[in-house]
């Protein structure tokens, strides 16, 4: 019994030593399954998404050396890839706008799905370019072919800090490659004086990344892999991606018309910082101040008045104004957006405002132009002869007849000499372009190396636009 009582302490600990082993190998048999589990979704995820993600391969002209006076007119053949997310069956994909720019030929890899068992198996197609806007991004190209597999997009706004979400795409042109991350923050601007706000990620996003989908755990786009922020060149853990409330709306509007037309409230609108809101007696801070309301816009006749605080449109909280224009970017012209006001400190009302297009917006000169008979190739310009259904959609101009920059094709745009929509030209070389038929003819009589001088008004005010004929 001695025995036993003096070896008793050893055997508990022994008992307690094998019963804490048991439940550490319990546990780990938990951890285990549940990683399995959870490593298992994330692969079936990948693979129902990844047959809607292409890879894209373009080949532009761009210029060589343009500092160099000695070299100017001087263009070089380029080769780059990007990645793209298929939306609609029968061929429209969605991705940025700096993968097609100054594109001459656009081939896109989509996975065969025809044969399960060869997972790296591809078809080639060529595509075109159906519409570009470069104030977000985004283009829309088209390939001929149908039944092709897609994703859908989520609802970005409901998007929280600290989701788990996934890159697809081509990274350094290595197709069909994943990488896994965290919402880092749902909105982040990254210019002040600009609406525009991304999803910030730190899932891995490479050179090649730029296009793809970033997907959510239901396998849906929450945003449009678009830039990094890097000081090494490589990821650092700092991507962004275009939200997917924002991508939907212009692609819907890029595969209609090929341009996206830009909306306005007519309202100008600041952020309240504490000595604004301690020198007016607004006692509030943040928020939104209206300062302004353009005269005989859609806010001044909806009754809403210089110093009116914005609280919320559309039912969203605001505390500041790029938020108001973050809003009105995701609605197309002619939609309804509700304010919710304070005026005085103390009356709170609601007012619903028409979106109206922007004065002057070029979107209204490319819904006159055809393609064909708009183009001016040797210069990769849509152009409009100036008359009585172009000039009213400018500002005053300098003078009467003349032709306007309509747009500048994406295929194009190696041509181009640094012409912008809406810059209006009256002379080639001395020679007066009062029309289209007048800028072709004096074209036609220059040859490859040619200098060409265009007088160019672009705000307002005259200029050179001098270059050598490719």
């Amino acid at each position: 019994m001695q025995n036993l009582r003096n070896r008793l302490p050893v055997l508990v600990l022994s008992l307690a030593v094998t019963q804490l082993s048991l439940h550490a190998q319990g546990t780990a048999r938990k951890h285990a399954a549940a990683l399995a589990e959870y490593s298992a979704a994330i692969e079936e995820l990948i693979d129902s998404a990844s047959p809607s993600v292409v890879q894209i391969d373009v080949h532009s002209r761009v210029e060589v050396d343009p500092d160099d006076s000695h070299r100017t007119g001087f263009f070089a053949k380029q080769w780059g890839s990007g990645s793209g997310v298929i939306i609609d069956p029968s061929g429209f994909i969605l991705t940025n706008a700096h993968v097609v720019e100054g594109s001459t030929e656009i081939d896109v890899s989509v996975a065969d799905t025809s044969n399960p068992s060869k997972k790296d198996a591809h078809n080639h197609f060529p595509a075109k370019v159906i519409g570009v806007d470069k104030e977000t991004d985004l283009a829309v190209i088209k390939i001929d072919a149908d039944k092709l597999p897609t994703l859908a997009f989520r609802d970005s706004d409901k998007l929280r800090q600290g989701e788990i979400v996934f890159a697809l795409g081509s990274p350094l042109g290595l197709q069909n490659t994943l990488t896994v991350g965290y919402v880092s923050s749902p909105s982040r601007q990254l210019d002040p004086s600009k609406p525009m706000s991304y999803i910030q990620t730190d899932a891995p996003i490479n050179p090649g990344n730029s296009g793809g989908p970033l997907l959510d755990a239901d396998g849906k786009i929450a945003g449009i892999n678009t830039m990094i922020y890097s000081k090494s060149g490589g990821s650092e853990g700092i991507g962004f991606a275009i939200p997917a409330n924002l991508a939907q709306h212009v692609y819907l509007q890029l595969r209609k018309e090929g341009h996206v037309h830009r909306g306005t409230i007519g309202v100008v609108s600041q952020d309240i910082n504490p000595i604004l809101s301690q020198a007016l007696g607004l006692n509030r801070h943040p928020g939104v101040i209206i300062t302004d309301l353009l005269p005989h816009g859609s806010g001044e006749v909806a009754g809403l008045e210089p110093n009116d605080i914005v609280l919320a449109i559309q039912g969203h909280e605001v505390t500041e104004a790029r938020q108001v224009q973050a809003e009105i970017l995701q609605h197309s012209i002619g939609d309804q957006v509700t304010l919710d006001i304070l005026r005085n400190g103390t009356e709170k009302f609601q007012k619903t405002v028409v979106i109206l297009e922007r004065p002057n917006s070029s979107g209204g000169l490319v819904d006159l132009v055809n393609n064909q008979s708009n183009l001016v190739r040797r210069l990769g310009i849509l152009a409009l002869t100036l008359d009585e259904k172009v000039t009213p959609l400018l500002p005053p101009t300098r003078r009467l007849d003349g032709v306007v920059v309509a747009a500048i094709p994406i295929e194009f745009a190696a041509f181009n000499p640094g012409l912008k929509a809406g810059d209006i030209i009256y002379t080639l070389n001395k020679n007066k372009v009062g029309s289209l038929e007048d800028l072709r003819n004096a074209l036609k009589g220059l040859k490859p190396g040619d200098p060409v001088a265009l007088l160019v008004e672009r705000d307002g005010t005259l200029g050179y636009t001098s270059f050598t004929l490719e």
